[in-house]
């Protein structure tokens, strides 16, 4: 692979309504779009998808941008390399600063299958021609209101409910939804707001009969699940503390958890992601793919992630509009009443950049060659 041009868009896009979690209220989505052209005149997309503050991982908007532009874009043209998982390899002396890796991996993944005229989730290795999907709700102020906002999001066609809890927003908000709804594919997740001396609480919870509990526990930790998961029986499912195939190994020999949110942007690509898939399917832990309140360059590399064996549970991946009034993709991603979404069949990931969205939401823009360094 011969990468020629590099474009960096720094990008500011509003939220259609704010999303409240553990850790704090988001109102617009900061991130980047990365652009990567070959030789030959193909490009791919990546999408770097840290907040603008460290309150998901210690990564950040700003931060993010630093080491795209001074270590990892000048490394796509002093390596010589042969596919995106040679190049991760490489550049594996990066420490941590997954999502900044993710979206020149994403780019490259795309390129790759372009150059070899297939669809990314082929080339991937993926099997499915659509992917299940459920909707992320943030925490509302009162259960009533979440009950109208599952009604919502049930009536077009969602199958699983995820619902985001922290301290005081949590028994009471589930009791509620599980009399309203007794058969709905119900979870929740806590962005490691609580701790091991909550596990009353938890088996509590154990009652109301939940696919899984996300991330209950510490961001970093996999000895402290363990325990929990071995006091309760509700699937505990880790997110925050894999970061890649080892972390992955370590958890699933400790017995942390039953299940594992890959987010392809936090585990550094779709290279990591596919190998966290594999380590997991292989010793019986099925996945699902997670999401940022992605925009559609990254929505589209998720979709291919999904594709692969060992998704089981219904992904993170909304249609396009349910966080944002515009895309920076075309076309739009609906799902259908079954909540399903269709896997594209052209080359690449089989979306376009909307240059529209794209030109009016860009902030700043940075372009790069093997003259630049």
């Amino acid at each position: 692979m011969k990468i020629t041009k590099a474009t960096i868009r720094q990008m500011r896009i509003p939220l259609k309504v704010p999303f409240r979690t553990s850790f704090g209220l988001t109102e617009a989505k900061d991130f980047s779009i990365v652009e990567l052209e070959d030789d030959a005149g193909n490009k791919g997309y990546g999408e770097c998808s840290p907040f603008f503050r460290p309150w998901y991982n210690e990564e950040t908007t700003l931060g993010a941008l630093v080491v795209l532009k001074h270590f990892i874009i000048p490394s796509l043209f002093q390596l010589d390399f042969d596919s995106p998982e040679n190049f991760h390899d490489q550049t594996d002396w990066i420490r941590k600063n997954r999502m900044a890796r993710s979206s020149v991996d994403c780019a490259l993944w795309e390129l790759y299958s372009k150059e070899l005229g297939i669809p990314e989730w082929k080339a991937l290795g993926g099997t499915k021609t659509e992917v299940e999907t459920g909707v992320s709700l943030g925490i509302e102020d009162t259960p009533d209101k979440l009950l109208k906002t599952i009604e919502k999001y049930m009536a077009q066609g969602y199958r699983r409910v995820k619902c985001k809890i922290k301290p005081g927003y949590d028994i009471n908000y589930i009791r509620a939804v599980r009399k309203e709804f007794p058969e709905i594919m119900l979870m929740v997740d806590a962005n490691s707001a609580y701790s091991l001396k909550d596990i009353d609480l938890f088996r509590e919870i154990d009652q109301y009969n939940l696919l899984m509990i996300e991330q209950p526990l510490a961001c970093d930790d996999i000895v402290d699940h363990r325990h929990l998961q071995q006091a309760i029986k509700t699937p505990i499912c880790l997110d925050e503390s894999i970061l890649d195939v080892e972390d992955a190994r370590k958890a699933i020999e400790l017995g942390s958890c039953k299940i594992i949110n890959i987010k392809v942007s936090r585990v550094g690509g779709l290279t990591e992601a596919r190998r966290i898939q594999k380590y997991a399917s292989e010793h019986g832990v099925y996945v699902w793919s997670g999401g940022m309140q992605d925009q559609g360059t990254a929505r589209s590399h998720n979709i291919a992630a999904a594709t692969l064996p060992g998704y089981k549970y219904p992904n993170d991946i909304p249609a396009s509009d349910r966080y944002f009034a515009v895309d920076t993709a075309v076309p739009s991603t609906p799902i259908d009443n079954h909540g399903m979404i269709k896997v594209p069949q052209k080359v690449g990931t089989g979306y376009e950049p909307n240059w529209e969205v794209i030109d009016k939401y860009t902030v700043d823009k940075w372009e790069f060659t093997k003259d630049s360094f």
